[in-house]
């Protein structure tokens, strides 16, 4: 017994060692580079691949292969990868939502040209580099730990790799070459990876798919690490390793046996399910954006070729048309990383998983093996499983309530790959599965028109979802998270429906393809696959219907007519483009095109008209200037003493909506609901950010909180806000106790807030941005037209808020706000980014707010705004509020 425990041990060192190479790896990288590189595996599948060319067909010695590959090959795919694809994603401050997405196109490239080089079938000849003796192994990764530490924390390239990791664009201006740092870290991790790949290749199957897996499933050891410390890395991996090998001893007999058996073959995927799902989150708190390419407006006449080429396999006849029934299958499924991803910005990894879970109930339902209901024909057990399997969009719509960005990809691929081992790979679950089409349409070409119908009931879903309220709503989550919460969208509830609706629209999809192949194929729906479809949908137009469609042709063309993994290839090729060209491939070959193109030149007369043009257009046109709003007369009469040479009184404009300055008496009140603070209290790690602070904003009078910077202004805004929650102490309004509401719930009773950084949706019009506020309202919203004409913002209506300047999205912010009737204000710095025009032109709007009844609070460090605006000045400093009053009075003391 106690040498089977030693030898159990000793295996699993051997595993362990492995997992901790590659834990190591990651780290590194991401340390060096902020990349989560979802590429490491298919770094170390590409290095053991190198190797076995090397050896077992050009015969090389073993110890020159090995050297080539580790030293020479795996560095120099890292230093090709930072210089190619990451580094220009750093130059222009790449999100890292969207080096995600360059890794994983890397990922799918390296697969794709791996099966195309070496073929997609299992190689078992690959070399043996160290012996089976795990000692050798475990002094590798110790080794490479030892080394690592050594140079973090006595080396000058170690500070100076913890000065970048610290703040990457602080550590340029010291004079410290960031891209070397980055360069370096890119080549140690490769090296890593191919050393994984080199020591794994020998005792698992070496195949373009299977091992890339396997390797990414170890991401556990560096998210249980935090990606930070490699002893604990080294240690998990090692702990991990044992354990999955002593579980093989026990044999408690019958279902536990199987599920122990089971639990002990995947202890890693459980690992990442749990590190995924249950350990803090890594990476900044970002979602996927929209691509520029979304943004190409779809050519005329393109869904009329889009259906014609849709048609037109109906022609078809033999394998021609077998190939073609899988298109619109596939179709449906990328559908739903149209709601989720490009609508919702969320990323999605484990779509393949669902659409698995659809295709396999759907013949188990066939079969009459679905525990606790009926055998049923096809299209009935087809609809029934797309109902069972999209309650389970909430494992992976649920942790997209609290993450998001790289640890939202994290729990989204763990649940792929959880549903894949666990479910898929399972002989209980697939053991002699069959599945055929339903009666009347076993035909390709009968079947064919049936997945028309249905793809076109999903069309009308997804282009339903992305326009009214909820495309905007959805769009409003993906630019601006919290903006969306602060219009009042309930933006946990929308995430989950987003993840149900793709959830059930992918298990539609694969249940067609299931059918569509008379099988069930667990291949078909593996996370490599999920991988692909994610990187597929988002580089031909994430929010693009006809780029869903086009993806799935793609797909299956280009694997069904040449040899497999030039899809995959081209995909991969076009996502790390994302590096260069962000605006995705349109803009690639628009770039790549320019060169080819004439540019005209021009005569010297021609210059000067062109030059006489240009100032005609930029003189004033009286008929150009917007027109004021008719509820503000004084503006009118600005208007005309201006016309009569007299000058406006400072800070009214003859275009700005006027207002006299209320009277500080006898104004009139909307609402007996005034928001108050009542000793609230909030500690980050020891600090103390707000100290017993109490406050009010009582209706129709403006409150101002100034303070220097540190003081708690901000975090005093964020609790009445409803972003964060005091440690002690209450929120009310009115009579209400808030102090648990999240900022959409406070939104919809009435509360409005700004944002110090600009919360605009740049995907949406301006007017829509306002209509976003309106729709969530419960209070009776104003109109669209009215808040534009209100803001003077009528011109600019149907115009992108991507691409105007800050005083006009400043007061696109603002309309939005007041879309929703708010009884209650709450601006933080509404003057950052003003000139002085308009400064005076906020002035005036918020002192005719405020003598219509609306409390507002205003957060602001310009002084002499507040002090000709509010009507309470409270000063705080460290926490405490340490003078309230008039603001005359209050700020003439200071």
């Amino acid at each position: 017994m106690a040498s089977l425990s030693y030898d159990l041990t000793l295996a699993g060192l051997s595993v362990g060692s492995a997992a901790a190479l590659t834990g190591i790896g990651l780290i590194v990288t991401y340390r060096a580079t902020g990349v989560l590189n979802f590429a490491h595996g298919a770094i170390a599948m590409v290095c053991a691949y190198v190797l076995r060319q090397c050896t077992a067909e050009w015969h090389w010695p073993l110890p020159l292969a090995a050297a080539v590959t580790l030293l020479v090959v795996a560095p120099a795919i890292g230093l090709l990868l930072d210089r190619a694809v990451f580094r220009p994603l750093a130059v222009i401050g790449g999100a890292q939502a969207q080096t995600l997405v360059a890794s994983i196109g890397v990922f799918v490239l390296l697969v794709g040209g791996a099966a195309l080089l070496w073929g997609p079938g299992a190689r078992d000849d690959a070399p043996t580099l160290l012996s089976a003796d795990p000692w050798a192994q475990l002094a590798t990764a110790v080794a490479l730990a030892a080394a690592v530490g050594a140079v973090t924390r006595w080396t000058r390239f170690g500070g100076e790799l913890r000065a970048v990791v610290d703040n990457r664009g602080l550590a340029v201006l010291s004079g410290i070459d960031a891209d070397r740092v980055s360069a370096a870290g890119w080549a140690f991790g490769s090296f890593t990876a191919g050393l994984t790949g080199v020591l794994l290749a020998p005792y698992v199957r070496l195949d373009p798919y299977g091992m890339p897996l396997l390797v990414m499933e170890v991401l556990a050891v560096a998210v249980a690490a935090g990606m930070r410390s490699l002893p604990v890395a080294v240690l998990v991996a090692l702990g991990l390793g044992v354990a999955q090998s002593q579980l093989t001893r026990l044999h408690p007999g019958g279902w536990q046996e199987q599920l122990l058996q089971t639990s002990g073959a995947n202890l890693f995927v459980i690992a990442l399910l749990i590190a995924a799902l249950v350990l803090p989150g890594i990476g900044s708190q970002d979602a996927l954006p929209r691509t520029a390419t979304a943004r190409v407006p779809t050519p005329p006449g393109a869904w009329i070729v889009a259906t014609v080429l849709f048609l037109l396999p109906l022609g078809f006849a033999g394998s021609d048309l077998t190939t073609s029934v899988q298109v619109p299958a596939l179709a449906v499924i990328l559908l739903s990383l149209v709601i989720v991803t490009g609508r919702g910005g969320q990323i999605s990894l484990g779509q393949a998983a669902y659409a698995g879970l659809g295709a396999l109930f759907t013949a188990l339902l066939t079969a009459g093996r679905f525990p606790g209901l009926p055998e049923l024909p096809h299209l009935p057990a087809l609809a029934v499983a797309v109902l069972l399997v999209a309650p389970l969009g909430l494992l992976t719509g649920w942790p997209a309530i609290s993450r998001r960005g790289l640890a939202l990809a994290l729990a989204t691929f763990a649940v792929g790959v959880g549903v894949s081992r666990f479910v898929f790979a399972q002989p209980y679950a697939t053991a002699g599965l069959t599945l055929d089409r339903p009666a009347g349409f076993t035909g390709d070409r009968a079947y064919y028109v049936l997945e028309l119908a249905l793809l076109t009931g999903a069309l009308l879903l997804v282009t339903a979802l992305r326009r009214g309220r909820t495309g905007r709503a959805l769009a409003a989550m993906r630019d601006h998270e919290e903006g969306a919460a602060a219009a009042g969208v309930r933006v946990p509830a929308l995430k989950l429906a987003a993840f149900v609706t793709g959830a059930a629209l992918a298990a539609l999809g694969g249940g067609m393809l299931a059918m569509g192949q008379r099988a069930f194929d667990a291949g078909a729906y593996d996370p490599v696959r999920g991988l692909l479809w994610f990187a597929a949908v988002l580089v031909l137009g994430s929010d693009s219907i006809l780029g869903a469609l086009a993806a799935a042709a793609l797909l299956v063309g280009l694997d069904a007519g040449t040899r497999g993994g030039v899809a995959a290839a081209l995909i991969g090729l076009l996502a790390i483009l994302i590096g260069r060209f962000p605006g995705g491939p349109y803009e690639a070959l628009r770039t790549a095109t320019q060169h080819l193109r004439r540019t005209p030149h021009l005569t010297p007369r021609g210059a000067r008209l062109r030059a006489a043009l240009r100032r005609a257009d930029t003189e004033p046109q009286p008929q150009d200037r917007p027109e004021g709003p008719r509820e503000h007369p004084r503006a009118e009469r600005s208007t005309h003493a201006d016309a009569q040479g007299h000058k406006p009184r400072d800070g009214e404009h003859a275009d700005t909506p006027a207002a006299p300055h209320p009277r500080r008496t006898g104004r009139t009140s909307r609402t007996d609901t005034p928001l108050t603070a009542h000793r609230i209290t909030l500690t980050y790690d020891g600090f103390t950010a707000l100290n017993d602070v109490s406050l009010t904003v009582p209706p129709g009078h403006i409150t101002a909180v100034v303070g220097p910077n540190g003081a708690g202004k901000s975090t005093l805004f964020h609790c009445l806000a409803g972003t964060l929650r005091p440690a002690t102490g209450r929120i009310t309004l009115g009579t209400r106790d808030i102090t648990a509401l999240p900022a959409h719930a406070r939104t919809r009773l009435g509360m409005a807030r700004t944002f110090q950084q600009l919360a605009v949706f740049p995907s949406l019009t301006i007017e829509e941005n306002i209509q976003v506020g309106a729709e969530q309202a419960l209070r009776g919203p104003h109109p669209p037209a009215r808040t534009l004409r209100l803001l003077a913002l009528e011109p600019l209506r149907t115009h992108p808020a991507d691409a105007l300047s800050t005083g006009t999205l400043r007061r696109t912010e603002l309309a939005r706000a007041l879309a929703g009737t708010p009884h209650t204000l709450l601006l933080d710095e509404p003057a950052a980014g003003l000139d002085t025009a308009e400064v005076a032109a906020l002035a005036t709007l918020l002192r005719a707010l405020a003598a219509d009844g609306t409390a507002i609070l205003v957060v602001e460090h310009d002084l002499d705004l507040v002090a000709g605006l509010a009507d309470t000045v409270h000063v705080m400093t460290a926490g405490r509020i340490v003078a309230s009053g008039p603001a005359g009075q209050v700020l003439e003391a200071r």
